[in-house]
């Protein structure tokens, strides 16, 4: 039988990815595990359990296993999600030509990220951004499930239009 998970689970996972935070689809479980670069350093240089909390150290035997099995697949990394790009299309997307203008000035310069959250509240359509996001990651993560033979559900309940926790 082969695997299948639930499509909102990886989208919430997706969100979850950082410059120093991995997330891992334990293939044969399902399972998503969460790794953090400290952690899989930890576990490169297979330090001593002892010399950490038990949660630390229940952290870095978790690391082991990633680094050691290739039943673990990497999820899209921040670089493969390009956040920013997701951001650019929303804006071209945008029909108002005045707030279409808006949003890119907003995500042109220095803190674009920022400038752009402030402009969507400013605006009243965050939870339209929230949707647009949420679909956007959506369709990552159907592309990386094909590219790697697993199933989902088809359902999106990420897509709610509500802001990540």
């Amino acid at each position: 039988m082969a695997l299948r998970v639930k499509l909102s689970d990886i989208v919430d996972a997706l969100e979850m990815v950082s410059d120093t935070c991995s997330v891992y689809l334990h293939s044969p479980t399902g399972k998503l595990v969460t790794v953090t670069d400290d952690e899989l350093r930890a576990a490169e240089r297979d330090d001593d359990p002892s010399e950490r909390s038990e949660w630390e150290a229940e952290a870095t035997e978790e690391a082991k296993a990633v680094l050691r099995s290739s039943d673990y697949l990497g999820l899209p990394t921040r670089f493969d999600i390009h956040e920013y790009s997701i951001m650019e299309n929303f804006c071209f997307s945008t029909e108002d030509e005045g707030l279409r203008d808006e949003l890119l000035s907003a995500i042109g310069g220095r803190g674009a990220f920022r400038c752009f959250k402030d402009t969507i509240q400013r605006r009243g359509i965050a939870a339209e951004w929230y949707r647009y996001r949420s679909e956007a990651f959506a369709e990552i993560a159907i592309r990386w499930l094909e590219d790697n033979g697993i199933e989902h559900d088809g359902c999106d309940e990420a897509s709610d239009g509500a802001p990540p926790n």
